[in-house]
């Protein structure tokens, strides 16, 4: 059958269940499994169309929308983490990668610049923060500025910190995303100059071993942070096919969805930063495991499993659908 034969066989359906979502259990289940039947046949036949493109997305959405009705199966709160969330991340995956790339970008200029010019690393984090790293890494204990302060004050502290300057990432979003590219581009340079102050003095792996402890789930709430910003800025600037304000509305609502998403992430980073990085002199096995631990993770959370999740929702289900209805 030719693609526009195709496309006007089913055009009628596909709107309606667009614009019309069936909310009947049975409604539910007989449309994703006529959606996923659709989308088989296309991916065969026309594997490069924006048809198929189109119906992935709206088996997806049905997908999401049999779940969402059915509560009893898990909370709210269950809900959220195992399907929102995911396909949240999923939906704005480009942005995400540009937060990540912008992030990536400036970490290894200021690395490489940081190496031409020492002064540099006196310029973002001031003479005595400086000079206290260096007489650390002197005595022997390069990262001892992790080891002052109250464990539980130093977790707290941090932590509120760390939400105040990422909830300014997303809330200066709205202007345009100009203040959040920057202050994301600040972040990534300070990284790297803190990295290159360091590796210059023969401990690059040490840095990545210790500060990575808590920077990893650290650093990747805030390139979500930055990537929350550029989502409401860009559906202001670009709302597609859609009214301007009800795409600022939609992008702002994924924005928080994105936010309320991380905050547990800022959470666990301030308490492993106030009371496991201190370890890592004499528990490295700890903070090593820790480590690996959050890398895994965020690999699999916010990479492997949305993309799953949306391959599960766009192909065939293996099971029979009403089985979810």
């Amino acid at each position: 059958m030719r693609e526009a034969l195709f496309i006007k066989k089913n055009k009628d359906r596909w709107q309606k269940n667009q614009q019309e979502p069936p909310e009947a259990p049975d409604e539910q289940a007989r449309a994703f499994t006529q959606l996923v039947d659709d989308l088989a046949y296309a991916k065969t036949f026309y594997p490069t169309s924006k048809t198929t493109q189109y119906l992935n997305k709206q088996a997806s959405d049905l997908y999401l929308s049999i779940y969402q009705n059915h509560r009893e199966e898990s909370s709210r709160i269950t809900y959220f983490w195992k399907y929102e969330l995911p396909m949240v991340i999923y939906k704005h995956r480009r942005t995400i990668l540009f937060a990540l790339v912008l992030f990536t970008v400036f970490f290894l200029l200021a690395f490489f610049i940081a190496a031409k010019d020492p002064e540099l690393a006196n310029n973002f984090f001031g003479d005595n923060y400086v000079q206290k790293t260096l007489d650390n890494i002197a005595d022997g204990n390069p990262f001892g500025i992790y080891e002052t302060g109250n464990p539980v004050l130093s977790w707290l502290g941090i932590m509120i910190n760390n939400i105040r300057v990422a909830f300014f990432f997303f809330v200066s979003g709205i202007f345009c995303g100009v203040p959040t590219m920057y202050k994301l581009a600040e972040t990534g340079a300070m990284m790297g100059i803190f990295d290159q102050l360091f590796a210059s003095r023969g401990l690059g792996i040490q840095f990545w071993l210790v500060v990575f402890v808590h920077g990893t789930l650290e650093i990747t709430a805030i390139i979500l942070a930055g990537a929350a910003g550029f989502i409401l800025g860009k559906s202001f600037l670009f709302p597609g096919t859609k009214k301007r304000m009800e795409a600022f509305a939609e992008g702002a609502k994924d924005g928080v969805k994105i936010m309320i998403g991380i905050l547990p992430a800022f959470i666990i980073a301030a308490f492993f930063e106030g009371l496991f990085t201190r370890l890592y002199n004499n528990a490295s096995w700890l903070t090593t495991c820790i480590t690996a631990a959050s890398v895994l993770f965020v690999i699999w959370y916010f990479i492997i499993y949305p993309v799953q999740l949306f391959r599960r929702a766009g192909n065939i289900a293996k099971e029979d659908p009403a089985s979810h209805a």
